[in-house]
């Protein structure tokens, strides 16, 4: 894998990741949404109104974009998994800034994603 094409897919993975991080932040303050027709119109302008939810959408736009330009230059078999990365940004990020949880198991199951990954990518 080149140089580029190794940028491409890491730019995608996390812009993926923070499309994740802002959808979860666009419904942190609305809570679990429930699935009724009648709360279905004031839920929808409520998230529609709600920043982290536009940034999420485009950044799953931009990304979407830029995995087509990486799967181009690299084979998906490779490509595809290297996604698992954005489970340990958003795991850290989450810790970080949403103050979730990190116990030993999220922490040992990070570390096996990330030598996956690095085995992976020297394949």
């Amino acid at each position: 894998m080149t140089g580029f094409a190794f940028t491409l897919v890491i730019t995608g993975v996390l812009l993926n990741a923070a499309a994740q991080f802002a959808l979860k932040a666009s419904v942190k303050d609305v809570g679990a949404i429930a699935l009724s027709v009648s709360g279905a119109v004031p839920t929808a302008l409520r998230l529609g109104s709600e920043p982290w939810l536009w940034l999420g959408l485009g950044c799953y736009a931009v990304s979407v974009v830029v995995w087509i330009l990486a799967l181009s230059r690299v084979e998906v078999s490779i490509a595809y998994p290297m996604l698992s990365i954005g489970y340990v940004v958003n795991a850290l990020a989450a810790w970080a800034w949403l103050g979730e949880s990190m116990n030993l198991a999220k922490v040992a199951g990070i570390g096996i994603i990330i030598l996956g990954v690095f085995v992976l990518a020297r394949a």
